[in-house]
């Protein structure tokens, strides 16, 4: 191209040059026609090979600020546009050559002169003017993005919708007026204060936001956990890169935080932080009411954030179970964020965001939060955790952000009465992440939402690495800005933008490279094991199990106690309880033992056995390994009323347990009739129970009890998960029961409690 462009500079004078030489006055008259067929040809050829001539221009003139054009929300309307300019262009020239022709054959020199000297010109000049009118009135139309590092209080209209409650019809809304005044109610707050790091955790993906961008703008280090259990906290700010409690505070939309997290400063059993309590703030006292300084802000000027220097810390369990420290920046957020809207902005645009995923994970944290915020359209503030919320999602279009787990739960739901029911949503699009969705979960999926889900691979340490939708096959897509590779073990090896190390990052998992850059996943790293010398995998022992269809969810693990082996958790599906409805244990793992026998030595069939109804996953979906061996290795308590429970997690003063609850509890009668409930006071006697035998009480006295709550009912053949905290210095034993996930919280408490004591 730069040929023909340095060609048709040259023409001229080569033109002029043969007339005096050569006496040639046809020469000269052919140079309009030859430089509308150069035009032509290059403007021509950046159609069939893009970008467009239009683009490429666009991208030189605006070069001292490229990210406005380039991989940002807009690039693909501004392309297409582009792309219709230059076709534009490609039908002046053509037409103007052939008139060109027209007026040396056909016409008079001073035809040729008038047309080739003046009119030709002028319309050309009409035709700039046109498209730089039209051009200002396209500009106003394309999105702008605004990412965090770089909005303005001018960067929306100050009634623009940022989140809504319920549907989205519902109103509700909190608008841009809204988001600038409660960001600043808090930066007056937080910034009173001398704490260095700051432990965010809000249900609420509107207080988050609030939360997060205050922070962000104050320079603060944002600690982001996936609970607020007590051990975790303790263990998060007794880490050897943290200052302590004394330099770590609390921001949270939860009243009973302060308790949980263990972190209130006067020691108070309530869930309410003292008003004179400089360790835990409550957003929504802070921020609701606030109202815009004046101006608008011109007395409180809002912070830049500077993203290169913002410290942002994720936990994640990697394999281990126990927390990770992941230390981020917002910079590598923010790239992620403008390559997920250039490749798949105009979907986000269509329709509005509803989440399913904890905002404190990666993932939730940069498709449930920063993705809407930085495109500007609205996101649902409450976070979906029952399937029935899809049914009512019919007023509008929505772009669901979910995990595998819940789209199981809710195809689940959809088929309970038999026949798969559709939503009925109007044009969805589904992203989910966190595991692999199964392919017959995928298919049903598409039945239900009408949509096949679109699969995103990616992990704290990496963000976003590949791709895929399941119908096109097995297979991951990598991301236009990743480079893959793998080491000698066959684990993958990634480099993007959003890694600062320049060696990449070795993930976990193995593969196989095929061609054409696509990949498959063949499981983790450390799912392969030996087994009396015997290789195993990890994940073909789970596949084998689920092949016999009798089964909807499975996982094996390595024990090791003289000698290693396998233990299975196993969840049936309809047809696994119908057909084991009734049989001992004993005739249930011989049936499995049989089936996988088939396919492995008997020195790598699993040796125990456990039948669940969920497997224990975090919000995210992703299997809890520390939990799960916990069911194996602890003998079950017997309690009260039938109940047995599972120590899932411990130490001398915290633990976690899985209830179980069989409908056949004789706490269930007269409770009620046609719908039974476990009641508030069989609640009550199941934690002091629980507490006496975990943490070994013995005699003890019973001092009262204060903050009760009891938010849901607990229904025959639940197994919910209890978690206890005893203060023995002030008498107190905390607890929470929540769904097995803890996305669900059914009753929490203080009780006042005397160990040694007579009962």
């Amino acid at each position: 191209m730069r040929f023909l462009v340095l060609a048709a500079a040259l023409y001229p004078v080569l033109v002029w040059g043969g007339r005096f030489v050569f006496k040639l006055p046809l020469i000269v008259k052919l140079y309009p026609v030859f430089t509308s067929a150069l035009f032509l040809a290059v403007f021509g050829a950046t159609l069939v090979f893009p970008p467009s001539m239009a683009f490429r221009l666009a991208l030189l003139m605006d070069k001292k600020k490229p990210h406005k054009i380039k991989g940002t929300l807009g690039e693909g309307r501004i392309a297409a546009y582009c792309r219709e300019v230059t076709a534009l262009w490609c039908l002046f020239f053509a037409l103007n050559g052939a008139v060109s022709v027209f007026t040396i054959f056909r016409s008079s020199g001073t035809l040729w002169a008038l047309y080739n000297g003046g009119i030709s010109y002028i319309i050309m000049g009409i035709l700039f003017g046109t498209e730089w009118w039209v051009r200002k009135m396209v500009d106003k139309s394309i999105p702008r993005a605004a990412p965090l590092s770089a909005f303005t209080p001018s960067s929306r209209e100050g009634g623009r919708v940022i989140c809504y409650s319920g549907c989205y019809g519902a109103g509700n809304h909190k608008t841009w007026n809204d988001f600038l005044a409660g960001t600043a109610a808090l930066r007056r707050v937080i910034g009173r204060t001398g704490k260095r790091r700051w432990i965010l955790y809000c249900d609420d993906y509107w207080y988050f936001l609030l939360g997060y961008t205050a922070l962000l703008q104050l320079g603060k280090e944002t600690i982001l956990t996936g609970t607020i259990s007590p051990a975790y906290i303790a263990e998060i700010i007794s880490g050897p890169e943290s200052g302590g409690p004394e330099d770590t505070a609390f921001l949270t939309d939860r009243r009973d935080a302060a308790v949980t997290a263990g972190l209130a400063a006067d020691g108070s059993l309530d869930g309410s932080p003292d008003p004179g309590d400089e360790t835990v703030f409550y957003i929504p006292d802070l921020v609701e009411g606030a109202a815009l300084p004046a101006g608008p802000l011109l007395e409180d000027p809002v912070p830049v954030i500077r993203a290169d220097e913002t410290v942002i810390v994720m936990y994640t369990s990697g394999t281990t179970g126990r927390p990770k420290a992941v230390r981020q920046r917002l910079t590598e957020f923010e790239n992620d964020n403008a390559f997920i809207l250039a490749k798949w902005g105009e979907e986000f645009l269509a329709r509005k965001l509803c989440s399913t995923v904890s905002p404190h994970h990666i993932y939730g944290l940069l498709f449930s939060v920063m993705l809407p915020f930085t495109a500007g359209i609205p996101f649902r503030r409450e976070r979906i955790e029952y399937p029935e919320t899809f049914r009512r999602l019919v007023d509008d279009s929505y772009l669901i952000v979910t995990v595998p787990a819940l789209l199981k739960r809710s195809v689940e739901a959809a088929g309970a009465g038999g026949e798969v029911e559709s939503f009925g949503l109007r044009s969805p699009w589904i992203f989910t992440s966190g595991g692999a969705v199964p392919p017959d979960v995928a298919e049903a999926t598409e039945r239900v939402f009408g949509f096949w889900p679109l699969e995103v691979y990616g992990s704290t340490e990496t963000s976003g690495i590949a791709w895929r939708q399941s119908k096109d096959g097995p297979a991951w897509n990598p991301f236009d800005n990743a480079e893959l590779s793998r080491d000698n073990e066959g684990r993958l090896v990634v480099k993007s933008p959003y890694i600062r190390d320049p060696r990449g990052f070795t993930t976990g998992d193995l593969v196989e490279f095929l061609p054409g850059g696509r990949f498959l996943l063949q499981g983790r790293a450390d799912s392969i094991v030996k087994i009396e010398e015997k290789r195993i995998s990890l994940p073909e022992v789970e596949n084998r199990i689920r092949q016999t269809g009798l089964v909807s969810d499975a996982a094996v693990i390595a024990l090791q106690d003289k000698r290693q082996y396998l233990a299975a958790a196993v969840v049936f599906n309809e047809q696994g309880r119908e057909r084991f409805a009734g049989r001992e244990k004993l005739y249930v793992n011989r049936y499995f033992r049989e089936q996988l026998q088939r396919f492995f030595e008997n020195v790598v069939i699993p040796k125990k056995w456990r039948y669940l109804e969920e497997l224990p996953r975090n919000p995210q979906g992703k299997l809890k390994k520390e939990s799960l061996e916990r069911l194996f290795r602890d003998t079950p308590l017997v309690l009260p009323g039938e109940v047995t429970g599972l120590l899932i997690e411990g130490d001398q003063d915290s633990a976690a347990l899985e209830l179980d609850i069989p409908g056949s509890s004789p706490y269930f009668d007269g409770h009620f009739p046609g719908f039974p409930i476990l009641p508030a006071a069989a609640q009550f006697e199941l934690v002091l129970a629980c507490a006496a035998q975990v943490f070994g009480l013995g005699a003890y006295s019973v001092l009262g009890a204060r903050r009760l709550k009891f938010k849901g009912p607990i229904l025959p053949g639940a197994k919910p998960r209890l978690e206890l905290n005893l203060d023995r210095d002030r008498a107190a034993l905390r607890f929470t029961i929540t769904s097995p996930a803890g996305d669900k919280t059914f009753a929490s408490g203080t009780i006042g409690i005397q160990p040694g004591a007579s009962r």
